[in-house]
């Protein structure tokens, strides 16, 4: 039970209730200590002593925001009423809140000077040199204890945002640090992997030109003319991405052209060197109004797609499609589905309705689909190795771009992939 209780009470600490309370004491409780100041010294009977006093504490609930005006408002409690939480409260909260020296020496003066003279003035005896001097001393400590520990608050508080800023900025330096050894092993995995597929593929080529050379059958003279062309091919893409990789700011390494950049004009030569049973059919002309980023990734797409199809449907029919989509297409095929609906899914997997959104506001559009029918039940399967990453790459770098990615299987058992990007503005 006992347990029970804390819990509970700690539970209560931390709701809506304790953070109010939280909030409200640092202005009620000044406030209350003043009022009780104010009985004791001057009981209960409504007169101008407890009247000033009574007024001079109500007036602590506004020293946050006005810590001057409020200390000045005390003073007349101070001097009147013989009362001493309320300007000591309200002389620490400017010293907290304004901390100008001449302002804090000035209210300091009027602290002493009010807390010196007696109230009525007449009383006040000039010759008595010990007890002014007591109640001067006195006044002093009144008006320089609560500026002290106001300067002390305000002092903690700056080094403890000081201590905030610093933990803030060593967090930054140490992702930064963390950021240049990625780079560094980055570049270390791009030597080795350059040498490795290098070396492998430049093996793949010298033996595709030596049954060119050597062979007298034209099928397969022209089959090791491909094999070459695309070894070449793979060791420049090769290069420049290690290039990329090796570079400490990918992207701007990109723009300043490392290597040439793939783009529809590719897309041609990419189908044709693809040993697939491929229908193209292009009707958006390359460069004509988008950009090269989006080119690039709709050549990706066609080119992981061919791949996909190479391992998993060997023998099957192909078209690639590339058109241009308008807005209110892109609207119709989200609201009203079917063929036209561009998701995001990866061979079954969820959808990204995000990314479907982004496209629907795009100003103008290129689809790319790529479809396939069933395998040829004849054919041979290549034993290719593949990670299952290929197509979670495509809609990544689709809904970077702002585009969509759909991946899907079809009723006739083949599949289809159809990506969406934003192309070109007007």
């Amino acid at each position: 039970m006992v347990a029970r209780g804390e819990a509970k009470g700690r539970a209560l600490a931390r709701g809506a209730l304790g953070r109010r309370l939280r909030a409200l004491a640092p202005v009620v409780i000044p406030v209350l200590l003043a009022i009780a100041d104010a009985m004791l010294v001057n009981g209960l009977e409504l007169d101008l002593e407890v009247g000033v006093s009574m007024l001079a504490a109500a007036a602590l609930v506004l020293r946050r925001r006005f810590p001057l005006l409020v200390f000045l408002f005390t003073l007349p409690g101070l001097y009147i009423g013989y009362i001493w939480f309320a300007p000591m409260i309200g002389l620490y909260t400017l010293a907290v809140r304004r901390p100008g020296r001449a302002r804090l020496g000035l209210c300091a003066v009027l602290l002493i000077t009010a807390h010196f003279f007696p109230y009525p003035l007449s009383d006040f005896v000039l010759t008595d040199y010990r007890e002014n001097t007591q109640v001067l001393i006195d006044a002093s400590v009144t008006s320089a204890a609560p500026i002290a520990l106001g300067l002390l608050v305000r002092t903690r508080q700056e080094l403890a945002s000081r201590v905030e800023d610093l933990t803030r900025s060593r967090r930054r330096e140490h992702r930064l640090l963390a950021d240049r050894v990625k780079t560094t092993e980055r570049a270390r995995l791009a030597r080795e992997m350059h040498d490795v597929v290098a070396h492998q593929v430049s093996l793949i080529s010298l033996q595709a030109g030596a049954v060119q050379v050597s062979t007298e059958d034209a099928a397969a003279r022209a089959g090791a003319t491909s094999i070459r062309e695309l070894s070449v091919r793979t060791l420049e893409e090769l290069r420049h991405m290690v290039g990329v990789l090796r570079a400490d700011g990918g992207e701007a390494a990109e723009a300043d052209g490392l290597a040439p950049q793939p783009d529809l004009e590719e897309l041609p030569r990419l189908i044709e060197m693809s040993a697939l049973d491929v229908t193209y059919e292009g009707g958006v002309v390359a460069g004509a109004s988008g950009t090269k980023t989006v080119e690039r990734a709709t050549f990706r797409t066609v080119q992981e797609a061919l791949t996909n199809i190479r391992k998993h449907a060997p023998g099957a029919r192909v078209r690639v499609r590339v058109d241009p989509v308008d807005p209110g297409d892109a609207v119709d095929a989200v609201r009203g589905g079917g063929s036209g609906r561009v998701g995001s899914s990866v061979r079954g997997e969820g959808a990204g309705g995000a990314g479907r959104a982004e496209g629907c506001r795009a100003a103008h559009g290129l689809r790319v689909e790529i479809r396939n029918g069933p395998p040829d039940a004849t054919a041979t399967a290549p034993a290719l190795p593949g990670g299952g990453h290929g197509l979670v790459g495509l809609r990544e770098r689709a809904q970077s771009l702002g585009g969509t990615l759909e991946a899907r299987h079809t009723s006739d058992g083949g599949f289809v992939v159809r990506a969406e990007f934003p192309y070109g503005a007007g």
